[in-house]
């Protein structure tokens, strides 16, 4: 992953209208987060676990809304890894801990090995360890265990190079312009899958 200076840590603290923190409803779960912790590892941890199990991935469910900011994500309790994944770095910057975005490129569905579309998570800076860890989202199922990790990164979907999957080795500040524009144009699921990006 990109080494980020510690002089930008602050950059990847900052709300927009996208990670719009400002919002009192995202507040109210960060600040209810960080009762329930005494640390910096165990609030990023929390933090990560409810995003990840508190809110369903609207694929997952067949769900009706598509959602971009993390106040939409948190107000209809849905979204897709992207969403998912502004909500959790909104709630983190928002208690000070520095947050970015990573994006790898995956087959969507192996039943059809042609399609590659981006899948996006967070990365995680972890100022007691001086690194950053990566952190997935997107919900688990019966194919997905993702889990957060200081010692072994376990991610949704671990890369198949051999289908041409690969990672964007980069930690981004914000959230990709094509991922935030296919949230914002699809007005249905249905119009989401087949908006999905294929790529930064």
């Amino acid at each position: 992953m990109q080494i980020v200076p510690e002089a930008k840590f602050f950059s990847y603290l900052k709300s927009s209208d996208v990670i719009d923190f400002f919002n009192p409803n995202v507040q109210i779960v960060a600040e209810d987060l960080r009762r329930g912790s005494n640390d910096e590892i165990n609030l990023a941890r929390s933090c990560y676990e409810w995003v990840r199990d508190n809110i369903y991935h609207s694929f997952d469910i067949d769900g009706t809304t598509v959602t971009c900011t993390a106040s939409e994500v948190l107000q209809h309790k849905e979204g897709i890894c992207y969403a998912k994944s502004h909500l959790l770095a909104a709630i983190l910057r928002y208690l000070g801990i520095p947050a970015g975005f990573c994006y790898q490129k995956l087959v969507l569905d192996d039943s059809d090995m042609s399609r590659l579309v981006i899948h996006g998570l967070n990365a995680i800076y972890i100022k007691s360890l001086n690194r950053w860890i990566r952190v997935d989202a997107r919900g688990n199922n019966e194919e997905v265990h993702a889990e957060f990790s200081t010692e072994k990164e376990c991610i949704a979907f671990p890369i198949r190079e051999d289908l041409g999957e690969f990672d964007y080795p980069i930690i981004y500040l914000r959230p990709n312009p094509r991922v935030v524009h296919a949230l914002k144009v699809s007005k249905t699921i249905e119009e989401l899958r087949i908006n999905l990006p294929e790529s930064l």
